[in-house]
């Protein structure tokens, strides 16, 4: 079998068969006596194929379909979905969501997006990059990324290698007459190797995930950097109890990106469960520090001409100069705090956190992230839930490296690191320019000046 991409004709006919019967069930909802109505729906198309020590696993095709109707009368708000776009499906998912709505509680920040914020122009953000791999093919890349992990003197178990295709197409249409639609695809290639023996048995992993196959490392570079990683944590040991300054390394620090807009999100501000209330233009984080959301970079991660309302994306400051300069808001939440809709209904799109330093000159690579560090912690995993939002307190388990003037000493494990989010903010003293680009969140390693460490 092989996996046969979606061509460039054949996404747009299936956007207009979604766009079509998008329009027509709100036209039908508008008869049943909805004032207004919105549709999602989508096709998801993929290949996952997993390898384990030079063995097939597993090979999954899939083709998934998702419909779902919102229908408000007046400020009474009925949802439904379905996987089956069949026309006796998609009926009753109609007659489910009117049902609904009827007799819901009137809620006066439910309704569809203001009609002057939809979006009017869609520009190619380069985000439809088909992979025509055979299963075959898939197979023999990911047997090529495990062999080059399991070539390293030390590896001594393979926990798989796998290989992903997907494609997705969707359309979000309102009664304001917005029709969106987008096409995208995301890749990736992942390894997870093992080093050691018995109590000294140590695990990691690497991957990349892009939007176009060519844009792959290569296997051989794929399974190195996952065998380095884990072979660099054999002998790991504990820590004793202390204050230290900590490195995030870039894969982690954007979950430390992750806590702020946890923090800054309408569902959080108007419930008044986050420790960020009433901040915005307050001082948050350092005055030369700057976080900005472009929404229209190409083959982004997060990339996109609109939010889950159709409101138009637009490149906005998120953080300047360290001042929270606004939340992050859908509609419904914008109305909840008396805002406005900042266009991410749906979640941020590409968010940048610009490098640089305290000291305003050139921001550092990682190297010259660990020089700046000097003695304290790399902190390659965290594990764990404990970050308070209420609160702002975290505490988590964490492995990573012991740095000593500036040089990786030896690795660490069974540790926590702790602190409270506000002082981990404005404590930050430097990001790196050593960015993660397998994220919509993109942000290079993150400096902070200290945190506690309990470990002994």
């Amino acid at each position: 079998m092989s996996n046969v991409a979606i061509s460039q004709d054949a996404s747009r006919r299936e956007l207009d068969r979604l766009a079509e019967l998008a329009e027509d069930v709100i036209r039908r909802a508008r008869a049943a006596g909805a004032s207004q109505a919105e549709v999602s729906a989508s096709i998801d198309t993929g290949l996952n194929v997993n390898v384990r020590l030079g063995e097939v696993e597993t090979v999954e095709h899939t083709r998934d379909r998702g419909f779902g109707l919102t229908v408000y009368f007046g400020q009474r708000k009925g949802s439904a979905s379905t996987a089956d776009l069949h026309a006796d499906s998609i009926q009753a998912t109609l007659e489910q969501a009117c049902a609904i709505a009827r007799y819901t509680e009137e809620d006066p920040a439910a309704g569809l997006a203001d009609p002057a914020r939809m979006a009017t122009q869609f520009p190619d953000l380069d985000l439809w990059h088909p992979w025509a791999i055979d299963t075959s093919d898939a197979i023999l890349l990911g047997q090529q990324v495990e062999a080059a992990g399991r070539a390293h003197a030390g590896i001594t178990n393979s926990e798989g290698a796998s290989v992903q295709a997907g494609e997705n197409l969707s359309v979000y249409a309102n009664s304001h007459g917005f029709i969106g639609r987008e096409r995208g695809t995301r890749h990736s290639l992942s390894l997870s190797l093992i080093a050691g023996e018995e109590a000294s048995m140590q695990r990691d992993y690497w991957y990349d995930s892009v939007r176009s196959a060519n844009d792959f490392i290569s296997a051989q570079v794929l399974g190195d950097k996952a065998a380095e990683r884990t072979l660099a944590r054999v002998g790991a040991r504990r820590l004793t109890t202390r204050q230290s300054p900590v490195l995030f390394a870039p894969e982690t620090a954007r979950g430390l990106i992750g806590h702020l807009l946890g923090a800054v999100s309408g569902g959080a501000l108007y419930r008044r469960a986050s420790f960020l209330v009433d901040h915005a233009g307050k001082q948050i984080m350092p005055g030369w520090l700057n976080i900005v959301e472009r929404p229209h970079l190409l083959r982004g991660q997060g990339s996109g001409a609109f939010d889950a309302e159709g409101v138009a994306s637009r490149d906005s400051v998120l953080v300047e100069n360290g001042v929270l300069a606004r939340y992050v808001l859908g509609s419904y939440s914008a109305r909840k705090l008396g805002l406005e809709s900042t266009g991410n209904a749906g979640g941020i799109h590409n968010l940048v956190v610009e490098s640089g330093n305290a000291d305003g000159g050139a921001a550092d690579d990682f190297q010259g992230m660990l020089k700046r560090l000097g003695t304290g912690l790399l902190l390659t995993e965290v594990m764990g839930q404990g970050v308070n939002a209420i609160t702002g307190d975290y505490s988590r388990g964490a492995a990573g490296f012991w740095v000593e003037n500036g040089e990786i000493a030896y690795p660490v494990e069974e540790i926590t690191i702790a602190a409270n989010l506000r002082d981990m903010f404005t404590g930050i003293r430097a990001i790196g320019s050593d960015v993660d680009r397998r994220s919509h969140l993109l942000t290079g390693s993150i400096l902070l000046d200290n945190m506690t460490i309990a470990g002994e």
